[in-house]
């Protein structure tokens, strides 16, 4: 590591927001004397960590910027032209400077406070048309994590959706063509294995379309070997046998191809990766995921639709929430409940700016390079597999060829992909230059006749046909919303960006205290290097000797975390939290299976627990059964005692949160889990409250033995408005050969379960965010972020001690990193929602609502937010409890008030007619610090939810929508 960080440019000053001087104050207002003093009221002594982490010291950034250039410097950026699913794309610098790497944008939480956040909203709807078009399919989500995980995901919802009234005698047979890329066939074969789903993979002219016990098809168009076949026939032979058709797709092969809508597809899923989305060595990337009209209701993830606000103008908002799937716990067939925002909103972009001309263009400009390539190798004497392609050919040769051709390749910087089963796969991308065909030719002695030529009108390159056959040729139009024409020049698109990031309130703006969130701050240092070449353009099924500063990476950080939670190994595949639940809970099962003692399935979970808990394990192949709280938001020992001995030999684990979702250090957490190993199961615990055990406590001193941790929340990666995350999980000796593996890079433990994730690595790019922040951090700084984010929780709990209720609280009476308010005493004046949208009028998100307890908020401010905010805050939530009492004095109407109109929107309270009993001023400017420049205004009045779920729309509206604004 570098020189030692001088004193006075520690980054845990630059990353905790009290000051010296604040902590005093806020410590006098709690009532204790130190810092240490209140760690040691929150936090039991049995569970306390006395050492420092064995964690390198901390240094400065500019220093941390010096070193990671060492490491980037070890990174081969090559020409990989490998395909399966990742290609070389071209990020429009408009997109990147404005949108990737814009605070503004990445800082933003998932859109569930609709009046806050039109301008993601927006986005991502034009992300759903994008899909919509381009599949030729009615409904679209908002994205998901890989296409490995979509075609999973299709294929346990058309399992569910086909045996619903079928569960003694299920048709339980997926069958997958052999033309499916190898890592979705891994994350299949891992979510099928549980669930007692048999995949079969094989041609597709060979597909036994038997009704009774076939449920659904997957197809890969084109397939990983570039082939581009004909599906109707065996589409029109499912459909009759009443089994569903999946599609896993390339979006930019559809400008050219028939889309899968057109054929009949009940479902089409892939990756928007090439469009304007880096490689990253794995991710992030958004998937996408698209059905027919029929199964809008179980379609996995988030869908954006279209609404209106309570004047009656557009708005929009996410749809259909209560289908997600997490929401239904234990009878749940899907555990997603994150998507891939930021990546979507970069993909969408791209569409946006290139409109149907430009991506048509870069299609055709792509496969006639294939077909020159293409041309060069048959004169050279190379046997392709298939005369149609659309970007990628396969080249036959004998394995000593093979090798020859390989040496030839990385010798000039080229990768190529090499399958198991023989040849080589070439796949071109949008990068490709006539230069890539030279040295093309060169690798294979091939004679290249193409020396240039120019572009037709449409893109493609003169004197060049298409070898695509007529018939699978589209025809249809589409991306013909104004959206994806309007915004063609930089200029345009820089200021609809704009337009957009303002309607959208993000840390920029304000703190965003959602409880279980951990939205803290994303430092620029950490965020800078993921947008490097050395880390964004390096194709994750590079040969790793060309990734040795990515291993290196990997490495200390894989060492970090374990020393963070106190185990021993760790896995960076999961690219979720929920994905990390599944992935923990899998391990478990393999250790189970291996002792031989597969029939332990049953998850013991508390009933406070998220509702991705409980979907993870009957993902998993688990039975749920649900322990009581008491009184005091504990888990009641002697219910998980009563459960324990009554499931004693089909005890697998039992799943917890720590601290708990009810913002408390729970004093019997290491009975709880001796208890479970008693009785031979294992303990999961859930890491979505890390941030206030690192450095503190850790999941393996409380007795755990596998936990995962959200990278997006304690480790400082943004939320993106809704995605990206990473999930990895860390786990002691006993689970550590069974961590994950996969079927293209050595990773995972010696007897490894199969992948969870497409990438070997997960995000791989955005890892480079936590390392950053444990790097400049240290031990001290990791645990002083604990320390200020408990500090900074009871501060809160004590400034509005007297005018709310906090429901759960410590033995000695403090918060966690959390605390939840109780609005229940106040609904017949305000609900939740009230609370939640008047502070918006004030200037701030809300907290959590309505979780883990109904008609309540929950409070995290994160270590990061100062006193100034934290007082803000507060006396946003003072102020708003005397409008509701003066709603209950009967001094102000009970129906027209500043609670029940609120938020309130500038063209309201700018309009020549104002006919509320309160002032404008009393709306919009309730306390002096909004003058100051902290206001916030949002474009849309509050959202109706219930009309947008009964006029469903989740596609781009006619402009004339718009303009109703």
């Amino acid at each position: 590591m570098p020189a030692l960080t001088p004193r006075h440019d520690q980054f845990r000053h630059r990353h905790i927001g009290p000051s010296t001087e604040e902590t005093r104050e806020m410590l006098a207002t709690i009532g204790v004397e130190s810092l240490e003093t209140l760690i040691d009221q929150t936090v039991p002594e049995n569970i306390r960590l006395r050492d420092p982490l064995q964690v390198d010291s901390a240094i400065s950034e500019y220093y941390y910027l010096q070193h990671l250039k060492g490491l980037a410097s070890r990174n081969k950026v090559f020409r990989s032209f490998i395909g399966m699913g990742y290609h070389g794309t071209i990020t429009p610098s408009v997109i990147l400077r404005n949108l990737f790497c814009n605070p503004g944008w990445y800082t933003q939480y998932t859109p569930y406070q609709a009046e806050i956040a039109q301008g993601r909203l927006e986005s991502l709807l034009n992300f759903q048309t994008m899909v919509s078009d381009l599949t030729a399919m009615p409904v679209a989500n908002a994205s998901l994590l890989d296409e490995g995980t979509a075609a999973a995901e299709a294929m346990t919802m058309f399992y569910g959706h086909k045996n619903k009234r079928a569960k003694s005698d299920p048709a339980s047979v997926f069958l997958v063509s052999d033309l499916v890329l190898p890592q979705t066939l891994a994350v299949l074969q891992t979510r099928a294995e549980p669930l007692n789903i048999t995949i079969e993979v094989g041609p597709v002219a060979d597909f036994d379309l038997d009704e009774d016990r076939v449920f659904g098809i997957l197809l890969q168009y084109p397939g990983a070997n570039g082939r581009v076949e004909d599906y109707r026939e065996v589409t029109q032979r499912a459909k009759a046998a009443n089994i569903t058709v999946t599609v896993a797709a390339d979006l930019l092969a559809l400008t050219l191809l028939v889309p899968p809508g057109e054929w009949g597809a009940d479902a089409v899923v892939g990756n928007t990766q090439r469009f304007g989305v880096p490689m990253g060595f794995g991710g992030p990337h958004a998937a996408y995921f698209a059905v027919q009209d029929t199964y809008k209701r179980l379609i996995p993830g988030r869908i954006i639709g279209v609404s209106q606000d309570r004047h009656g103008n557009f708005a929009l908002r996410m749809a259909l929430q209560t289908r997600e799937q997490h929401i239904r716990r234990e009878k749940a067939t899907s555990n997603i409940c994150t998507a891939q925002a930021l990546l979507a909103n970069m993909a969408a972009m791209y569409a946006c700016y290139h409109g149907a001309e430009g991506l048509k263009a870069i299609a055709l400009r792509t496969h006639h390079f294939t077909v020159i390539l293409a041309d060069a190798l048959r004169d050279a004497g190379f046997t392709l597999a298939g005369d149609q392609f659309f970007d990628t050919i396969h080249v036959e040769a004998a394995p000593e060829k093979i090798a020859g051709i390989r040496k030839a390749a990385e010798t000039e910087g080229y990768n190529f992909f090499y399958p198991a089963e023989g040849g080589i796969r070439i796949s071109l991308d949008e990068t490709v230059a006539t230069t890539d065909l030279q040295a093309l030719c060169r690798i294979f002695r091939a004679d290249l006749k193409y020396t240039g030529a120019e572009l037709t009108p449409a893109g493609g390159i003169s004197g060049i046909e298409s070898v695509i056959a007529p018939a699978l040729r589209r025809q249809s139009e589409y991306l013909t919303h104004p959206n994806f024409r309007d915004y063609r020049t930089e200029t345009e698109m820089m200021r609809y960006l704009k337009r957009l990031e303002n309607k959208d309130l993000s840390l920029t703006h304000s703190m965003i205290p959602l409880g279980s969130c951990t939205m803290k701050l994303n430092a620029a240092t950490e965020l800078i290097p993921v947008s490097w070449p050395e880390f964004a353009e390096i194709h994750p099924f590079a040969p790793i000797e060309q990734a040795q500063g990515y291993k290196e990476l990997f490495r200390e950080l894989e060492h970090d975390l374990a020393e963070i939670t106190g185990f021993t190994a760790c896995s960076l595949q999961p690219n979720s939290g929920a994905s990390g639940e599944y992935a923990g809970l899998m391990v478990i099962r393999a250790y189970h299976l291996h002792r031989e003692e597969g029939h332990r399935d049953v998850a013991i979970i508390p009933e406070s627990a998220h509702g991705t808990n409980p979907a993870s394990a009957v993902m998993a192949g688990m039975q749920v059964v649900v322990v009581k709280s008491d009184a005091a938001g504990n888990v009641d020992i002697e219910d998980l005692r009563n459960k324990v001995q009554k499931h004693s030999d089909k005890l697998a684990a039992l799943m917890i949160t720590y601290p708990s979702t009810y913002g408390v250090f729970e004093t019997g957490v290491v009975e709880m889990c001796e208890l479970i190993h008693a009785h031979g199961g294992l303990v999961y615990m859930d890491g979505a409250n890390m941030n206030a055990q690192v450095g503190l406590t850790s999941p393996g001193r409380i007795g755990a033995d596998v936990c995962h941790l959200n990278l997006h929340k304690t480790f400082a990666i943004p939320h993106g408005g809704g995605g990206p995350g990473m999930g990895p999980i860390c786990c002691n000796e006993k689970l550590a050969p069974f961590l994950p593996g996969h079927p293209l890079q050595e990773t995972g433990g010696q007897k490894r379960t199969t992948a969870v994730a497409s990438a070997p690595w997960g995000s791989a790019s955005i890892l480079l965010i936590s390392y950053a922040y444990i790097k400049m951090l240290g031990a001290r700084g990791l645990r002083e972020a604990s320390e200020y984010a408990i500090l900074n929780a009871n501060y809160i709990k004590a400034r509005i001690a007297d005018s709310y209720d906090v429901l759960f609280t410590g033995e000695n009476g403090r918060a966690a990193h959390e605390l939840i308010i109780d609005l229940r005493p106040f609904k017949s004046v305000m609900s939740a929602g009230d609370l939640a949208k008047r502070l918006i009028d004030y200037g701030f998100h809300a907290p959590t609502l309505s979780w883990p307890v109904a008609g309540t908020v929950m409070i995290e401010p994160t270590e990061s937010e100062s006193k100034d905010e934290l007082d803000r805050f507060c006396d946003a939530l003072l102020s708003i409890r005397r409008e509701a009492d003066a709603i209950a004095r009967g001094d102000v109407d009970a129906a027209d008030n500043v609670l029940q109109n609120a938020p309130h929107t500038i063209a309201e309270v700018t309009a020549d007619e104002w006919s509320h009993p309160y002032s404008r001023s009393q709306a919009a400017y309730p306390l002096p610090y909004l003058r100051q420049g902290f206001k916030f205004w949002p474009s849309v009045a509050r959202v109706d939810d219930g009309y947008g779920d009964r006029n469903f729309v989740c596609t781009c509206p006619p402009i004339e929508e718009y303009v109703k604004e």
